[in-house]
């Protein structure tokens, strides 16, 4: 595997590489989540990178940065035994040296929701995105359902700037009482973890409502919020059921729809969706 860390290095090692080339970015901080990503790209192309790279500019003031759950030794041990083929590993000043000033703002789709809540992270997250798909300019790029708005948003950012990847969404990875595989989950501790499992019991909670002819995503919000509001160590930031393009709130659940949500377990702050 090659272990690159400059722009330059980079783009001549994804240039050299088989085609389709498939890349997968990441924050590092990895688990089987990541896994699943890497082994959809090593199944789908005939060369796979991956990108380590712990962005500054998607996190806020006051957000776990400096904490971030990240050791680039065992990150790239895992890299290397699922076949991938090179990882780009840059410093944040390879990535935005000085002078650096251009950001990708992708409108609405990146103000509501998660970005109502971390203001500019989702420019953060396009612009980085929108580096490392010219960098790399791989024939398709994997990302997580977990993260569902920031799939839109790297959708919108890839058709927009005609960036020519196939952006390839995979499935949700969880454990078996549902939790959501997630690298924040590192920051849980015992009780903390049993009761972060109300995320997709709430989850859970809305398809069954759906599925039993509930029309009204008012009512289904509430009884999603009153369930996590039973558990003590949750704490509500949003409860949302939305169109799955335009992320516009429904009054009524739909096909497709989206319900999300982003909850606080502890000073943990967690997001999971499932699509109805």
């Amino acid at each position: 595997m090659r272990v690159v860390e400059t722009v330059a290095e980079a783009r001549a090692v994804c240039e050299e590489m088989a085609r389709p080339l498939g890349l997968v970015p990441t924050l590092g901080g990895l688990h089987d989540g990541h896994v699943a990503l890497f082994r959809r790209a090593r199944s789908e192309n005939a060369s796979v990178a991956v990108s380590l790279f712990l962005n500054p500019t998607q996190f806020g003031h006051g957000e776990d940065l400096a904490s971030y759950p990240v050791d680039r030794d065992a990150d790239l041990a895992m890299i290397e035994r699922e076949g991938v083929d090179g990882a780009f590993v840059p410093s944040a000043g390879e990535v935005y040296p000085n002078g650096f000033s251009t950001a990708v703002d992708v409108g609405t789709l990146g103000n509501v929701l998660e970005g109502a809540s971390r203001p500019e992270h989702f420019k953060g997250v396009a612009t980085v995105v929108c580096k490392l798909l010219s960098i790399a300019r791989p024939d398709r790029a994997y990302f997580g359902q977990k993260d569902a708005q920031q799939l839109l948003v790297v959708r919108r950012l890839n058709a927009d700037l005609n960036l020519g990847a196939e952006i390839v969404a995979v499935p949700t990875v969880r454990e078996a009482d549902g939790l959501a595989l997630s690298s924040r989950n590192a920051y849980l501790d015992d009780l903390e973890r049993k009761a972060a499992t109300v995320l997709h019991r709430s989850l859970r909670l809305a398809r069954r409502l759906w599925e039993d002819g509930q029309t009204d995503a008012a009512e289904v919000k509430r009884r999603m919020r009153a369930l996590i509001s039973e558990e003590p160590l949750a704490s509500i930031d949003y409860v949302s059921i939305t169109d799955p393009e335009t992320l516009e709130e429904l009054d009524t659940p739909a096909p497709k729809a989206l319900v999300s949500l982003a909850v606080r377990i502890g000073k943990t702050r967690l997001i999971d969706n499932l699509t109805l």
